[in-house]
């Protein structure tokens, strides 16, 4: 049920999903002449300069990343990359708490950037047209994601941003050959222009548009880039890993990429959380709990990254390994603090808040206090949608007690 809760916020993302294939379906084509079409992305020199910091990128050590990005902001400064650079620490600023709009203005300024910069390229060298098509879809794609987000639903400029997008997806259409590096938008592509009509068969006729899709190659692509790429390899883990737990039913593998991207990057908490998530859901409490218990324990310690939503996750499954271990007490004590954390974050009709309310109310019972077990499902009938599982749950459990008084 919990799990379910989580899948259905990452629908938001998917809803968006055209936007974000805007953004990464230009990055697809690739030409020959790698001399005169790919100037930075290709660079192995750029690739070299980029490394450390890319690697700091992800492990949520944003001073470092931001030194060696203005590096080689100073250096190209005629070429959107270090501007999108920087704009993707703004933008992993934001992946642990969506509801956190104080990074978003930072954000748009360098996605604008990257957009003024990419344009100048784009008209003023003909012959560097791709590569600027592809920061220049990239940013609008961004852009647009943001604005789609669960939390803004700025709808017209998601529209307005994807539309932009498009505007670059004509570049390099004829083109044959795709790099690994940027073979990513269009395994993408493939996939979710199957995926999404499946799911929301009233956007079929927008599909009518665009070229036929396929699951199973994009899948394919996917790990391709996951496996070669450089700049796109750790954002296409990202969505294989989420794609392959959500939608393909296919645990043993997104549980393995949830490993390597925590053990490559121990300090980043979106990575943290989602490997105790996976640890969790498959069974695995003996592991998890120590992994939960480290989450809370660098909440405390007010480390960078990790807040109330990753605290949130934590709490609740801890809560759930001790009652399963029939410890009440300490089940009782994280629950409550999964309370904290969702109340921190204006997130009290979600499935940790509301089964958490459950939970508590379910020791409460068992303990005999059957006023206090009253008071936690009359919260959860307050918060939860009537069509909600955890309100028929609660409802069904006040029944009981009133039989029983």
């Amino acid at each position: 049920m919990i799990i379910r809760s989580v899948k259905h916020s990452f629908r938001y993302v998917i809803i968006a999903f055209f936007l974000f294939v805007a953004q990464n379906q230009v990055s697809a084509q690739y030409i020959t002449d790698k001399d005169t079409t790919i100037i930075l992305i290709s660079d192995p020199n750029v690739q070299l300069e980029c490394t450390q910091a890319l690697n700091d990128l992800y492990n949520f050590k944003f001073p470092a990343a931001e030194y060696q990005f203005q590096y080689l902001r100073a250096k190209y400064k005629w070429h959107p990359l270090p501007y999108f650079l920087m704009g993707l620490i703004e933008w992993w600023k934001i992946m642990p708490n969506t509801k956190d709009t104080s990074h978003d203005e930072k954000f748009l300024a360098y996605m604008d950037s990257t957009i003024e910069v990419g344009e100048e390229l784009y008209d003023d060298y003909p012959q560097y047209r791709v590569e600027a098509s592809f920061f220049l879809a990239a940013a609008y794609g961004f852009k647009g994601r943001l604005y789609s987000d669960e939390e803004r639903k700025n709808w017209r400029k998601a529209a307005s941003a994807g539309k932009d997008a498009l505007d670059y997806l004509e570049e390099g259409k004829t083109k044959e050959n795709l790099s690994p590096e940027l073979l990513f938008g269009d395994a993408l592509y493939n996939y979710f222009s199957v995926w999404v009509p499946e799911n929301y068969p009233a956007l079929k006729p927008v599909l009518w548009f665009f070229r036929k899709g396929d699951k199973a190659l994009g899948l394919k692509q996917l790990k391709e880039v996951s496996y070669n790429a450089f700049y796109t390899r750790t954002e296409a883990m990202v969505w294989l890993m989420r794609i392959l737990n959500s939608y393909e039913n296919d645990q043993p593998q997104a549980f393995q990429i949830s490993k390597y991207l925590h053990e490559q990057y121990p300090d980043n908490p979106y990575f943290h959380r989602y490997y105790a998530r996976m640890l969790y859901s498959m069974g695995r409490f003996t592991e998890a709990e120590p992994e939960c218990r480290n989450i809370i324990a660098r909440i405390d310690s007010a480390q960078v990254g990790y807040e109330a939503t990753s605290g949130r996750y934590a709490s609740f499954f801890l809560g759930q390994i001790y009652e399963a271990r029939r410890k009440p007490e300490e089940a009782k004590g994280f629950y409550l603090r999964c309370l904290k954390y969702a109340e921190e974050i204006e997130a009290t009709e979600t499935g940790y808040y509301l089964y958490s309310l459950i939970a508590l109310g379910e020791i409460a019972e068992q303990q005999g206090d059957k006023k206090e077990a009253k008071r936690y499902f009359e919260l959860v009938k307050k918060k939860a949608d009537r069509k909600d599982e955890a309100f028929k749950d609660a409802k069904r459990r006040l029944k009981g007690l009133e039989k029983g008084d």
